[in-house]
């Protein structure tokens, strides 16, 4: 079957299950609601699709080498070393990839796994996804690889590394053979494993500057640590399903896709039309206005590298052509890229409430994810507001629009459908109309509707590919949340949250000197790693320590997500500065250099927020 086939169906099937999803959770609702009708082991039925979809979109993802990475250094060193590098970053990809894939195989073939049936199909039906798409993500590497061999000789070392599930596999076959040479050789590796690990650890994270997937690299040191602890690295795939397997995981995706729809289509242009009519007509209402947007539609990608490819030439140029400076424009627009992270619907929200449900209700019983959004609401304000005034002040033009009712008016109609979207996801989340998942697919049927047919901004089979070209975005997040997963587990069932608590409080006897060290650390996690991988892996460290100085889990929570968006900014390696340095053709020094100022000021405004806890605390319920 040629490969441009291969990838139509791909992305068909990703495109299907996306629409299955959310009319199938929206049915399933009308039907509660109006003939209640409870459809059995309803959320059960729609998360194990959502965990298909993550498969299918993680394949896509590899396809189309969008998986999350840090930018390669690779490419600076000189000839001879950069070839070493390439060699070993096709050898250890494909290793890793294997290990995955067998360990995922060998819960397969366990009989005692995944007993339950659902929709008359045991469980393990819908699990069999996760190793098949890590057998086509091990194929579609060894065959693009440049250096074939060393692939190749990485499959035969992943599955050296992988005797645990080897010998799983060949035993819940059923078979009768002599299996103790397989025994002592993963023994030995797992021997190894014990000796080598900060070593090979240290390993890996370089190989994460190589270009080498973040989820990749995470599986990677989750893989030697179960392997160091005695090789029960059935544990990761287990949790990764559970973890993909979540209703509110679940919803990110959705949330997603509906904000990618919204930013091709027309609806980015209509709430700048909007915004310029209201506020363009005096000093800095251009500047309100594109920091309004790209809030709102960070709020929904929740990946504010999206928001700036998106919409950042259109609005770079909408503040050039109201007579903003040409840097300025890009650094405003840049800076602005991740204060959507603050505000519902916003999926890193999500994200962390969800990843440390279990911890927060030890220290506030009856924790409701709610409260975490409400608690974010004047911080992002404060950040928004603070980028408003900053560009403000570099608002040297005096040539602006007169005030215009009738346009405002006009702007105001025109985009009216756009208004309602956020209006309703807040209404009907916030009064308990819609769960959160819910709530996700209505988003994404409103985009979809309002694109193909009221707006007409794509036919019916235009908008489905817009769709499809979204999926990448969601396969790069869902893998680094299901890779965390694992490692996660790791670190709580090693009690490393409370060792480190235990370091910090003999060390560190002052609160304030502890919420400096945080904001600190944060934003060297923030500059080097993902959000959701941060979310996952640093959140809990965190969360224990902060709980032992008395600080509430709103405000940590706040200060936690804050300094991730803030990182993306911070030099050298921040995510969102080599995203700008693509969308706006421009060296990164250069982007370094215009957004320092913007920088400075998110500086302020975190501290204000993490030594002032009225500002997270005061919309919250008095209960809390």
């Amino acid at each position: 079957m040629p490969v441009r086939m291969h990838r139509k169906i791909e992305d068909l099937v990703s495109v299907v299950i996306i629409f299955a999803l959310t009319i199938t959770a929206l049915v399933f609702k009308f039907l509660q609601d109006n003939f209640h009708v409870q459809v059995m082991d309803a959320d059960t039925i729609l998360v194990n699709i959502a965990f298909i979809f993550a498969c299918v979109a993680g394949v896509i993802t590899w396809r189309e080498d969008r998986h999350l990475n840090l930018a390669s250094v690779t490419d600076k060193l000189p000839e001879v070393p950069r070839k070493v590098v390439k060699i070993i970053v096709a050898a250890i990809t494909p290793m890793i990839l294997t290990q995955i894939f067998l360990i995922s195989l060998c819960q397969i073939v366990n009989p005692e796994q995944f007993l339950n049936r659902l929709l008359w199909l045991p469980v393990k039906v819908f699990f069999a996804f996760y190793p098949l798409c890590y057998l086509f993500m091990l194929l579609f590497s060894v065959k693009r690889s440049e250096y074939r061999i060393a692939s190749i000789a990485g499959v035969v070392l992943g599955v050296l590394t992988s005797m645990s599930a080897i010998t799983g596999i060949i035993y819940y076959a059923g078979s009768s053979a002599d299996l103790t040479a397989l025994y002592n050789f993963g023994d030995k590796w797992n021997s190894f494993c014990g000796k080598a690990v900060w070593p090979l650890i240290l390993i890996l994270v370089a190989l994460a500057f190589a270009g080498v997937p973040l989820f990749v690299i995470i599986t990677g040191i989750t893989f030697v640590t179960f392997s160091m602890s005695g090789g029960y690295t059935d544990v990761i795939p287990l949790e990764a399903y559970s973890k993909l397997s979540d209703k509110s995981i679940a919803a990110i995706p959705l949330f997603t896709i509906a904000g990618y729809i919204l930013a091709r289509g027309s609806a980015k242009d209509r709430f700048v039309n909007l915004f310029r009519a209201l506020f363009g007509w005096f000093r800095g209402g251009t500047i309100v206005a594109t920091v309004v947007v790209m809030t709102f539609f960070s709020t929904f990608t929740g990946v504010s590298g999206v928001t700036i490819l998106a919409l950042g030439s259109l609005l770079g140029m909408i503040l050039t052509g109201s007579g903003y400076e040409k840097n300025r424009a890009e650094a405003l627009v840049t800076s602005s890229g991740a204060i959507g992270l603050l505000f519902p619907p916003s999926v890193a929200i999500i994200m962390y409430a969800t990843a440390n449900y279990t911890v927060i209700t030890q220290f506030e019983p009856g924790f409701d994810v709610t409260n975490l959004f409400i608690g974010a609401l004047m911080p992002g304000a404060l950040l928004a507001l603070s980028m408003i005034v900053l560009g403000i002040i570099y608002d040297k033009n005096k040539n602006r629009a007169p005030f215009s009712i009738s346009e405002i008016g006009k702007a105001f109609k025109e985009c009216i459908l756009e208004l309602l979207l956020p209006i309703l996801i807040c209404l009907t989340y916030f009064t308990g109309f819609f769960n959160l998942f819910q709530v996700a697919s209505f988003a994404v049927i409103y985009a979809f509707c309002l694109a193909a047919f009221f707006r007409k901004d794509f036919s019916f089979t235009e908008t489905a590919g817009v769709v499809a070209e979204s999926v990448p975005v969601s396969g790069g997040v869902l893998f680094i949340i299901g890779a965390a997963a694992g490692l996660s587990y790791f670190m709580q069932d090693a009690n490393i949250p409370e060792t480190v608590t235990e370091f910090i409080t003999t060390y560190v006897s002052n609160k304030y000197l502890f919420l400096i060290l945080m904001n600190l650390v944060l934003l060297v996690v923030g500059c080097l790693m993902d959000l959701y991988s941060a979310i996952l892996i640093i959140s809990p460290l965190l969360l224990y320590s902060a709980n032992a100085y008395g600080i509430p889990v709103v405000q940590a929570g706040v200060i936690f997500l804050m300094n991730l968006s803030i990182g993306f900014l911070t030099p050298p390696v921040g995510m969102d500065l080599f995203i700008s340095s693509y969308t706006f053709k421009k060296p990164v020094s250069e982007v370094i250099k215009g957004v320092l100022p913007f920088l400075l000021v998110q500086l302020g405004v975190l501290l204000l927020i993490t030594y002032v806890p009225w500002f997270t605390t005061a919309l919250l319920p008095p209960a809390l």
